[in-house]
């Protein structure tokens, strides 16, 4: 129901813009790479890529984009954490998808057994922190604590996988020492949000450059689609 007396402002309405053009651009994104994989794995992993992203997101995003235009309440409130612990999880994913993205993109290198072992094992320690009810993604305060470990823990996967992309370098030229520059982008403004945004929530506005990044990541894929 709408909140009464609730007018949107016009941030309000700039990012519910945002919000559904990311989530659009990633829809169109994963139909072309699937319409257009001619059964290449490495295509279709794209697509699985960016469906990831896209589903994972909008469990958030479209709560955020209700409470945008409609206003709060408590059960957009509850949406919004709940989302927030989807989306934390099939990011985790997201990258154990781009360390195979890498794989089939880069045949001829050898992933490092080390690298891959720490990208598995922190996905998954990450993937069952996010789990923990203690997180209490519900609430106005969470848990501080978890919220550092399991990011924490989340960087090393997102390092992992810029190692792998740095090892790449420009093979093929493809230029894709480009996707570790998106990563760094990625998490160097995702991770302030996570840990600040409570109680700074400018700091909330890093989250355009993030997604800005994960956008870059996914074009990448479409040019060498196309």
């Amino acid at each position: 129901m709408k909140e009464q007396n609730y007018k949107p402002q016009i941030p309000d309405m700039m990012e519910a813009i945002f919000d559904a053009a990311y989530l659009i651009f990633d829809l169109v994104a994963a139909i072309l790479f699937f319409t257009f994989s001619q059964g290449k794995i490495l295509f279709i992993l794209y697509g699985i890529l960016t469906l990831t992203l896209c589903g994972g997101d909008a469990f958030h995003l479209v709560p955020r984009i209700i409470r945008a235009v409609r206003g709060s309440n408590d059960k957009i409130k509850r949406q919004l954490g709940i989302g927030l612990q989807v989306s934390s999880v099939t990011m985790t994913i997201f990258y154990i998808i781009l360390m195979y993205v890498w794989k089939f993109t880069f045949p001829e290198i050898k992933i490092p057994a080390m690298i891959e072992a720490i990208i598995w094992i922190s996905a998954i320690v990450r993937i069952v922190i996010c789990l923990f009810p203690q997180n209490n993604w519900c609430t106005q305060e969470g848990n501080m604590k978890l919220s550092i470990i399991r990011n924490a823990v989340f960087a090393v996967t997102g390092i992992g996988v810029i190692i792998l992309y740095i090892i790449s370098g420009n093979t093929y030229d493809y230029h894709m020492t480009r996707m570790a520059a998106a990563i760094i982008i990625s998490f160097g403004c995702y991770l302030p949000v996570t840990l600040f945004s409570k109680t700074k929530p400018k700091v909330g506005l890093l989250m355009i450059p993030k997604t800005c990044a994960y956008m870059w990541i996914i074009a990448m894929g479409l040019q060498l689609l196309f």
